[in-house]
C-alpha cells in the first residue's frame, strides 16, 4: 500500500477518541446516549435508516486499476471509478471523519475456517452501526486480538454526502471498494446491510482465487453430519428454512465451500422481520434480545414492542443479531461437504413447482439463471415484487464473471455427488395479486422429505413447460399443491404465464454463451 494510504488510515486509527470492540454493553449505552436508537421491550436496539431502507446498488463501485482490471467482471453490477476519483474522495471522508467527537472500531474477522478466514477492520461513524458489524462478523478471542493486524478495512460515513458532478459518484451515496489499497468506503446512506455486503462481495473475490467456491447461502448440518445448502435471494427464505429446531444451524447467509467442507463467512444473522411471528418462525423471534439491532422496525409508543407486521417504513425491516443467539449452531461454523442442496425462488408467477429434483445440467442452468421475484423493500425503488434473473443467486456481490462460481460448483456437485432441488416458496393458485403465498409449513414439509432422502425415490412427474421433475407426493403437502397448473382456476391464463415466463428464462440464458449445450438444453421445454 502506498504510503500516502497508510497516512490515511492511520489518521483515523489514531483518532483522539477511537472507541475499539466495545462490548455489546457499553455500544448499546453509547447509542442510546447520542439517541441513535431506542431501547425496546425485547432487549434489542431499534434504529431507523432515513431515505435508504434498502441496498442501492447504483451507488456501488469497484475501483479499476492494475490489481483488478483483467479479473472484475466489469459491466452494470460492477461500475468502475478511477483511482484518482476514489483517492479524493478517500482523503475527503477521512478528513470530515477526523473531525467527529468520537468514532468506533472493530477488528474481527470474515471467515469461520482460520486456513481462509480475512482479517477485517470497521470503522464507524455511529456507535449502532459498529453493533451491526460485531453482530455480523467474528469477533475474535482476546489473544487473537492481541495480534490482530487487518487485511481489508471499511469505513462508514453515513452523514458524509457525496457531490456527484466533483466526486464521479451516480449520487450522494457511495460503496466504494479498492481491492489495490484493500479499502472499502461507505457515505450518504444509513442502512447497514451495506457494511456486511461489502465484505462479502470482496470475499467473493478472494476465495474464488484461493480454490474456495463463495456463496450466497444458508447452511444447517443434522444429527448424523448431513449437510444442506439454501441458495436465494433476499426473501426467498434461506434464514427462515436454515433455522430448523432439528438441525444445526452452519450460517445464515454467505459460505465458503473448500476442501475441507463448508464454512460460514459470518458470525451472525441478517433476518428479516416482515410478519415475524413466535409461532412460525421461533428461532428467530426469539434471538431477537439484548445486543441485537432492528432496523426500521415500528415500535408501539409505551410498551416499545414490535410490531413486524407493519410495514409503513419499509417492508426491508431486519433484525440483526449473533449466531449465539440460536440455540442448536455448530461452533465453529464449519462443517463437512453438502448432501443436498436447495435453490429458494419466490416465484411471482405461480407457475414454478413448489419443488423439483434438478439433474446435474439443470442445476447449473438454474444456478446460472438464479431466477425469483425481487421482492418489495430489498432495494430502494422496489414497491411490488419484480422478475428479476440475477446469476449464482448473488450477482450483485459477484466480482468475477458467473461462470467462475457456477464451474466451480458443477465440480463439486460431482465430486460429492450433492442431491439438488429447485424449491419456490413464492406464489401458488395465481400469480401475485390473484394467487396466494406458498404456506410456511408446505415448504417446511417438502425441504424435510427432500433432506432426508424421502424424494430421491418416490415417483415424479414431468412439468410439461418446464421440464422438471416434480414429486407427485410429498407427506404434509396436498398433492394438488405439487403441480401449479392443479392450483389455477383458469388454466388457459396458466398456460400463457407459464410460457411468458419459460420465455424470459430462454432469453435470459442467451447471454451465458460460453455454456455447454447440454446445460442449455436443461432449461425449460418450452421454447416460444
Amino acid at each position: 500500500m502506498k504510503t500516502v494510504e497508510k497516512v490515511l488510515l492511520k489518521k483515523l486509527s489514531s483518532h483522539r477518541n477511537i472507541l475499539t470492540n466495545l462490548t455489546v454493553p457499553r455500544l448499546v449505552e453509547k447509542i442510546l446516549s447520542r439517541n441513535e436508537g431506542i431501547l425496546t421491550a425485547t432487549g434489542a436496539v431499534r434504529a431507523t435508516t432515513g431515505t435508504y431502507t434498502g441496498r442501492s446498488p447504483k451507488d456501488k463501485f469497484i475501483v479499476k486499476d492494475e490489481v483488478c482490471e483483467d479479473v472484475v467482471n466489469w459491466g452494470s453490477v460492477n461500475q468502475a471509478i478511477d483511482e484518482d476519483s476514489f483517492n479524493k474522495l478517500y482523503k475527503k471522508v477521512v478528513t470530515y471523519l477526523s473531525e467527529k467527537e468520537e468514532l468506533y472500531q472493530f477488528k474481527g474477522f470474515a471467515g469461520a475456517d482460520a486456513n481462509y478466514r480475512l482479517p477485517i477492520k470497521v470503522i464507524n461513524e455511529y456507535a449502532w452501526h459498529n453493533l451491526f458489524a460485531r453482530q455480523l462478523f467474528i469477533t475474535p478471542e482476546e489473544s487473537e486480538l492481541e495480534t490482530h493486524e487487518s487485511e481489508f478495512t471499511v469505513i462508514s460515513a453515513p452523514t458524509y454526502k457525496a457531490d456527484p458532478a466533483v466526486d464521479g459518484t451516480n449520487s450522494e451515496t457511495f460503496i466504494l471498494v479498492s481491492f489495490k489499497q484493500r479499502v472499502i468506503l461507505i457515505g450518504g446512506t444509513e442502512y447497514a446491510g451495506e457494511i456486511k455486503k461489502s465484505i462479502f462481495s470482496v470475499m467473493n473475490y478472494l476465495l474464488p482465487r484461493q480454490n474456495i467456491l463463495s456463496m450466497h447461502c444458508s447452511a444447517n448440518v443434522g444429527l448424523e453430519g448431513d449437510v444442506s445448502l439454501f441458495f436465494g435471494l433476499s426473501g426467498t427464505g434461506k434464514t427462515t428454512l436454515s433455522a430448523d429446531p432439528y438441525r444445526r444451524l452452519i450460517g445464515d447467509d454467505e459460505h465458503g465451500w473448500g476442501p475441507n467442507g463448508v464454512f460460514n463467512i459470518e458470525g451472525g444473522c441478517y433476518a428479516k422481520c416482515i410478519n415475524l411471528s413466535k409461532e412460525k418462525e421461533p428461532q428467530i423471534y426469539d434471538a431477537i434480545r439484548f445486543g441485537s439491532v432492528l432496523e426500521n422496525v415500528i415500535l408501539d409508543d409505551d410498551t416499545r414492542l414490535p410490531n413486524y407486521d407493519d410495514t409503513s417504513l419499509t417492508e426491508n425491516t431486519r433484525a440483526a443479531y449473533p449466531l449465539e443467539n440460536i440455540d442448536n449452531i455448530v461452533t465453529p461454523s464449519v462443517a463437512g461437504h453438502p448432501n443436498t442442496i436447495i435453490f429458494l425462488t419466490a416465484d411471482a408467477s405461480g407457475t414454478l413447482p413448489p419443488i423439483s429434483k434438478l439433474t446435474k445440467e439443470q442445476a447449473m442452468y438454474h444456478f446460472l439463471s438464479g431466477y425469483t421475484s425481487k421482492l418489495a423493500g430489498t432495494e430502494r425503488g422496489v414497491t411490488e415484487p419484480q422478475a428479476t434473473f440475477s446469476a449464482c443467486f448473488g450477482s450483485p456481490f459477484l466480482p468475477l464473471a458467473p461462470s467462475t462460481y457456477a464451474e466451480m460448483l458443477g465440480e463439486k456437485i460431482d465430486l460429492y455427488d450433492s442431491n439438488v432441488f429447485l424449491v419456490n416458496t413464492g406464489w401458488t393458485g395465481g400469480s401475485y395479486g390473484v394467487g396466494e403465498r406458498m404456506k410456511l409449513s408446505y415448504t417446511r414439509a417438502m425441504v424435510h422429505s427432500a433432506l432426508e432422502g424421502e424424494l430421491n425415490t418416490v415417483e415424479t412427474t414431468i412439468d410439461e413447460v418446464f421440464g422438471l421433475e416434480i414429486p407427485i407426493h410429498v407427506p404434509g403437502v396436498p398433492d394438488e399443491v405439487l403441480v401449479p397448473k392443479n392450483t389455477w382456476e383458469d388454466k388457459n391464463a396458466y398456460e400463457s404465464t407459464a410460457k411468458s415466463l419459460a420465455s424470459k428464462f430462454h432469453e435470459n440464458f442467451n447471454k451465458f454463451t460460453q455454456a455447454s449445450d447440454s446445460i442449455k438444453q436443461a432449461g425449460p421445454l418450452y421454447k416460444g
